[in-house]
């Protein structure tokens, strides 16, 4: 449940912030517009919101600072202290993950960014089932990850990482679960939510889900 990968995230808790800035060269383009992502994401956001993948906070911050109420969760304890330490006692950050996490009411809003690819997609279905559950008619699922159109794409994203030379990059492709928007967007319908999909980079995809 995404979990396997987080010895990756605790090494990588005290440089996250300098990547997501552009400092590394292959995952540049992954996160180029990162603060407009943020704020689509916060846009898109109403009431209380549970936000999945905390990490170091910056999405958070904006959510906050848009006076929602924030509901945090995040399995890596190396970032939910960087997080605290950002965010002090303006929200809970508990410890969880995207299906595994204690018990939340009165929802509204839920979100992610650079996360929910951690997950197969047998294991999305079953986290937006979950979602599906905690929401009201309205309710809100905004997430941005890496997505692909096709499985087509996915594989020259991968071809294209290689040729750059960004080993890392392609490797990472290759190891988590990154899957397409035809995927989600039949998952998302099937737990009662409609369906959007709004491009913010070659990698990044703003979801959008409603529920019916």
């Amino acid at each position: 449940m995404g979990r396997e990968f987080l010895d990756v995230f605790e090494q990588w808790a005290d440089s996250y912030d300098e990547s997501i800035g552009g400092q590394n060269r292959e995952y540049k383009e992954v996160f180029l517009g990162y603060d407009q992502i943020l704020d689509s994401v916060t846009a898109r956001s109403k009431g209380h919101v549970v936000e999945f993948g905390v990490g170091t906070g910056n999405l958070t911050i904006k959510l906050l600072n848009a006076g929602l109420i924030v509901t945090g969760i995040e399995p890596s304890a190396p970032m939910r202290g960087i997080a605290e330490t950002k965010l002090g006692l303006n929200v809970k950050i508990l410890d969880g993950d995207f299906l595994c996490f204690p018990e939340i009411i009165n929802v509204d809003t839920i979100v992610s960014t650079y996360a929910f690819h951690h997950l197969t997609d047998v294991e999305k279905e079953e986290a937006i089932a979950k979602y599906g559950k905690m929401l009201s008619k309205g309710g809100r699922i905004v997430f941005a990850d890496t997505m692909f159109e096709s499985v087509e794409d996915y594989k020259n994203a991968i071809v294209k990482a290689r040729e750059e030379g960004f080993h890392n990059l392609a490797k990472d492709l290759e190891t988590e679960y990154y899957t397409t928007i035809p995927i989600l967007k039949t998952i998302l319908e099937k737990n009662g939510f409609s369906a959007r999909f709004s491009r913010c980079n070659d990698f990044v995809w703003l979801m959008e889900g409603e529920k019916q």
